[in-house]
């Protein structure tokens, strides 16, 4: 008989969600994907576990969690680089660490990056909404959002061994981010140089962001054409440019469709380094595959 295990919520910090891997394929239905922001970094904690990379784990943004474990339990964290202690040791970042019953894992503000993932070997055991147990925050679907107090279960114990101790990834970084992008669908409802003048500046993150996207300020993109589109399908990554000229750049809970011209998509394995941008970083856009 397995004794019941669970992480207890002693506080959130900004913003803390529950998040795995999302919802593929619903999108003709009206349903966003969302998932975890970084999803390279949720993968990555549930590898070092033994769980599978779909399990679901705590999303913490600029950090301030702590959790208390009932049970014991084997935790992680990815992502951001935050001072983690357990009942005030310091705790490794991405380094498989043992939480006894009863003991607390507290995160620091974020030093580096802004989403850092909590995982616990066995994932955390909420009931799936529509095939997953992450919360978009946009459609206010999936698992509510935690407070103190709440228990949240954990999962039976996989049967693959953890193989490391601790994973030695680099730190996101604090200065400039460099993205790759592909232009269009929609950049021939601009200036014909419009994809120099993205390229060629620097973009501001600003305080007006969150898991639905991240709006930039920075060299006005600037329109050829009058008018709105029809909405269309929308995917994480697009730079949408409203009438101002300054695009906002959509994350995993973006909205399903939208009337703004997309001007270019950045590529799907740098959509994870963009999630880890703080407010006030700057963002320059590479073409292709290059960020030489």
């Amino acid at each position: 008989m397995s004794a019941f295990r669970a992480l207890e919520i002693i506080a959130t910090g900004p913003q803390t969600t529950i998040q795995d891997l999302g919802r593929e394929g619903l999108a003709g239905l009206g349903v966003g994907r969302s998932g975890a922001a970084d999803l390279g970094s949720l993968r990555l904690a549930n590898r070092l576990l033994g769980n599978s990379e779909g399990a679901a784990a705590l999303e913490v943004t600029l950090g301030g969690l702590e959790v208390r474990s009932r049970g014991g339990a084997w935790v992680v964290v990815t992502g951001a680089t935050t001072p983690a202690t357990g009942d005030g040791r310091p705790v490794g970042h991405a380094a498989v660490t043992w939480l006894p019953d009863g003991s607390s894992l507290r995160l620091g503000a974020a030093t580096a990056g802004l989403r850092s993932y909590v995982a616990v070997r066995g994932g955390i055991d909420v009931p799936p909404v529509l095939h997953s147990r992450s919360t978009d925050t946009m459609a206010g679907l999936g698992p509510p959002v935690p407070r103190p107090g709440d228990l949240l279960p954990v999962g039976p114990t996989p049967s693959a061994p953890p193989l490391v101790d601790v994973a030695p990834v680099a730190a996101p970084t604090t200065g400039e981010v460099l993205l790759r992008v592909v232009p269009g669908p929609r950049d021939d409802w601009f200036v014909p140089d419009v994809i120099s003048t993205l390229v060629g500046g620097t973009y501001e993150v600003t305080a007006e962001s969150n898991r639905v996207g991240m709006r930039l300020s920075g060299p006005v993109l600037e329109r050829a054409r009058e008018g709105e589109l029809q909405s269309e399908g929308m995917v994480p990554g697009a730079l949408q440019v409203p009438p101002t000229g300054q695009p906002t750049l959509f994350l995993a809970d973006h909205p399903v469709t939208g009337g703004y011209p997309v001007v270019a998509v950045v590529v799907s394995d740098d959509i994870g380094l963009a999630a880890q941008a703080q407010p006030g970083q700057h963002i320059r856009f590479v073409l292709g595959g290059s960020r030489a």
